[in-house]
């Protein structure tokens, strides 16, 4: 999801050959419902943070991991080994 709108979302999508679609939160009311929308006063303010949640089939917000710029390195294989462990939980 980004501050960006639709089309520029979708022409992203192209640009990059997703598969998926990019969600719009222009008004950035999501971003605040989850915690992603930064401080006025925050470095990057007008960006939302990286953040990638773990959600279950009843949309339960399992995890969520703030991923820093140069924090990626492991981050797949975090989510999935969660993911693993809270499929096998029930």
């Amino acid at each position: 999801m980004s501050y960006d709108r639709p089309d520029e979302n979708r022409a992203w999508v192209e640009l990059m050959g997703f598969e998926f679609p990019l969600l719009s939160d222009p008004t950035h009311e999501v971003a605040r419902m989850m915690g992603a929308e930064r401080g006025p006063d925050e470095r990057g303010a007008g960006f939302p943070r990286r953040i990638t949640y773990l959600i279950d089939p009843e949309l339960v917000v399992r995890e969520a991991y703030l991923v820093g710029r140069d924090e990626t390195a492991g981050h797949a294989e975090a989510v999935l080994a969660d993911l693993l462990r809270h499929a096998s939980t029930g």
